[in-house]
């Protein structure tokens, strides 16, 4: 093994933080402040991240201990097996916090009506009702499976829930059965009658198994096999000329059929059958779980649908609809007005209907000569692909630039290709080489003579679903630079050109991530001569060893450095020598975090940029992404604005410590940062109201009401004395 080069005293292993966040999601079961039923959802999330971690990263470290070369974790030094050991220890552990949680959760539920039941929890009269959608619904489309030397061990879907059974004939011959639950059957069933009864599917097939196989059964459990879906299609896809479309619909047929990295049980089962299983799925006992909690939670979205009025106010968040903004007029032309002054929109707390209204309006206006986006993942049923598809059937000129290896979202982003061609736009598929990531929208019009661009840039997707669900940024501005650095970004995307040279954007994989180090070191130079030096810092993830090593030096010059990282964070803050100056906290809320903001400088001379990249290898290197900087001051004071309440967050935030551990601290009063927005937007929204007749509202809905919260804000000066990482004790600890 190469020995490693980098200093370790002040970075994590990727894998072992992001089991960190997922815990911090399963800890929201257990916040007194999140009703009853959110609290089931946040256990079926924690659930299907697990899924997910599984299939992709458990699954990529698995292929890559077949590897001669063995190249040891940059951060952690831990090998590839090491650190597959390291997750494998504490699986058992999350197991048994999650069985928790589901029962304290169930507890709650039961007391309002909501009921995962048991077989034998059922009356004799729902007995029958359930035994007869068996017979009617259930048994005519599985297909059972005994396991012998005359039925070869059958293909087991990923992620599929089934039933394994071991039987015993007349004659004393012992058999073991399998059932698997069919795509074909939903995965509750719900029971006539007052409240929200429902029952497992496979728990009915498990109650079932002699009418399906006429042996005595001797024991059964619902067992459930992951398997690696980390399709390696950059060193797959080698031939330029080969039907991108094509390709990846053979590829997504291979992803079910990719090797076992998992095996769930719900349920006893003897060792020798287990071992049995373990043995034809190429497993190892450390990667066998067993849950007492349901394998699969995602039937818990479907209990939402089906709450009554009295019941749904006591288990769920009170309803939340994204504000229209009180700076944007809905009856005024919206290129008209972002051509006046640039506009920023803050989901979910405001709404995405702004940007949808300017596509629609660019759709159809005869001065529009092109609309030109990039799309990495949409909605099921998009207004975005439909006002782009109305324009190409106006005669406009329309370039969607689609990533169909959008993971897990490939199947949807294909259909949407096929129908944008089919509508007239013109769809490209980017680089076998580098996903495209940014998020950027250009509408180009002719007015008397002159070119006239429209731009947008984001942090997140076109996807008018999760714009409801995930906190993002979104900025439609009218500058004209702008607009140019666009048009050349489209213009290199369609010849396939990523050297790219852009006077304001900021784009990967080449300029984005020296133009942030260049920033940072501007920062040291300010500290080195004694002036004030902020690093302010939102985003998902961090894991750019690079990266981490320069906020590492930049903490040892003097600079501040502030960071709001949601899920992996591969720095350590507090290491003294190394990190002192760096302070990280990381919100777990009722939304989904997912902007990235990067700022340098604490003045109204700051550098202020919104981005669809984070500080990840991948983002910075091998993904096209864009950091677009901010320049209208209204506008960046609302995302400074927006930083403050977030770091003043002291309800929903963990501070990141030293050891790699989070701790959550509540003071009274304490702030809850989405409920703030939540408020602050319709607070702004009732003030546009009242005063539309009068005059017109500051463009932020945040900073008109910043006079709120300023004796919660943290203040540099309160321990002037003391190191950053002391004041952080000292106000936090």
């Amino acid at each position: 093994m190469s020995v490693n080069k980098y200093d370790l005293s002040y970075t994590q292993n990727r894998e072992l933080s992001w089991l960190e966040f997922n815990k911090r999601v399963l800890d929201e079961a257990h916040d007194p402040d999140v009703p009853s039923l959110e609290k089931l959802k946040f256990i079926s999330i924690f659930s299907s991240n697990l899924d997910e971690f599984f299939m992709v990263r458990v699954g990529s470290l698995l292929d890559l201990t077949t590897m001669k070369k063995e190249i040891p974790d940059n951060k952690t030094g831990l090998s590839y097996r090491q650190q597959l050991d390291a997750i494998f220890q504490v699986m058992p552990e999350l197991y048994r916090q999650k069985d928790e949680a589901y029962d304290s959760v169930e507890e709650l539920l039961r007391f309002n009506g909501i009921e995962n039941l048991k077989y034998e929890e059922l009356s004799k009269e729902e007995k029958k009702i359930v035994d007869s959608h068996f017979e009617e619904s259930i048994q005519p489309v599985i297909s059972p499976i005994i396991l012998d030397s005359h039925h070869p061990f059958p293909h087991l879907a990923n992620l599929s829930p089934l039933v394994v059974a071991n039987m015993r004939a007349d004659n004393g011959e012992l058999f073991t059965g399998i059932i698997q639950k069919s795509a074909v059957n939903k995965d509750i069933f719900f029971l006539p009658g007052p409240g929200l009864r429902y029952i497992i599917t496979e728990e009915i097939i498990k109650e079932n198994l002699n009418k399906v196989f006429n042996f005595k059964i001797i024991d059964a459990a619902i067992v459930c096999v992951t398997r690696n879906a980390d399709l390696n299609l950059e060193e797959e896809f080698d031939d330029i000329d080969i039907d991108f479309r094509k390709y990846m619909k053979k590829a997504l047929k291979k992803r079910s059929r990719l090797q076992p990295v998992r095996m769930e049980i719900n349920g006893e089962l003897p060792k020798e059958t287990i071992d049995y299983l373990m043995k034809h799925l190429g497993l190892d006992p450390k990667q066998v779980y067993y849950s007492k909690s349901p394998l699969k939670m995602g039937y818990v979205f479907s209990l939402f649908d089906k709450l009554s009025p009295e019941v749904e106010p006591l288990v769920t968040f009170k309803k939340y609809s994204p504000v229209y903004p009180s700076d944007i007029n809905p009856s005024k032309s919206l290129i008209e007005q972002v051509s006046e002054h640039d506009r920023l929109l803050f989901y979910p707390f405001e709404s995405m209907d702004p940007f949808l209204s300017l596509l629609k309006e660019a759709s159809n206006d005869p001065y529009v000569i092109s609309i030109k986006i990039t799309i990495y993942r949409l909605a099921s049923i998009s207004k975005v692909a439909e006002y782009l598809a109305n324009a190409a059937e106006n005669g406009k000129e329309v370039v969607a630039v689609m990533e169909l290896r959008a993971r897990f979202d490939e199947d949807n982003n294909i259909n949407w290709s096929e129908r944008l061609e089919q509508a007239g736009c013109t769809v490209i598929y980017g680089f076998e080489d580098y996903k495209i990531h940014s998020k950027i929208c250009l509408i180009t019009r002719h007015v008397n003579g002159k070119i006239q661009y429209i731009s947008q840039f984001g942090t997140g997707n076109y996807n008018e679903k999760t714009a409801k669900l995930y906190t993002d940024l979104s900025l439609m501005t009218g500058d004209y630079g702008l607009g140019v650095d666009a048009q050349n970004f489209f213009k290199n995307m369609m010849i396939s050109n990523l050297v790219g040279e852009y006077e304001h954007l900021l784009v990967a994989p080449f300029s984005l991530k020296p133009s942030l180090m260049n920033m940072i070191d501007e920062q040291i130079a300010l500290a080195k001569s004694g002036e004030e030096a902020v690093i302010k810092i939102k985003c998902n993830s961090v894991t750019e060893r690079s990266m981490i090593d320069k906020l590492s030096e930049a903490s040892r010059a003097g600079v501040k450095i502030y960071m709001n990282v949601r899920g992996i964070c591969c720095i350590l803050p507090g290491i003294k020598g190394k990190t002192d100056n760096i302070y990280i906290t990381s919100i777990v809320g009722r939304y989904l975090e997912h902007p990235r903001i990067y700022i340098f400088g604490n003045d109204e001379n700051a550098k202020v940029y919104i981005s669809s990249a984070d500080l990840m290898t991948r983002n910075l290197t091998r993904r096209v992404e864009i950091a677009c900087p901010i320049y209208d001051s209204a506008i960046k004071k609302k995302i400074f604005d927006i930083m403050n309440i977030i770091f003043t967050d002291d309800r929903k935030s963990s501070v990141l410590n030293p050891d790699g551990k989070y701790t959550k601290k509540t003071s009274s009063p304490s702030l809850n940062s989405q409920s703030r927005f939540m408020e602050l937007a319709e607070i702004s929204e009732r003030e546009a109201s009242k005063k539309s007749h009068k005059k017109k509202l500051p463009s932020s809905l945040i900073s008109t009401h910043t006079e709120n919260i300023d004796k919660e804000k943290i203040a540099d000066e309160v321990i002037s004395n003391m190191s950053l990482w002391e004041k952080i004790k000292k106000l936090f600890f």
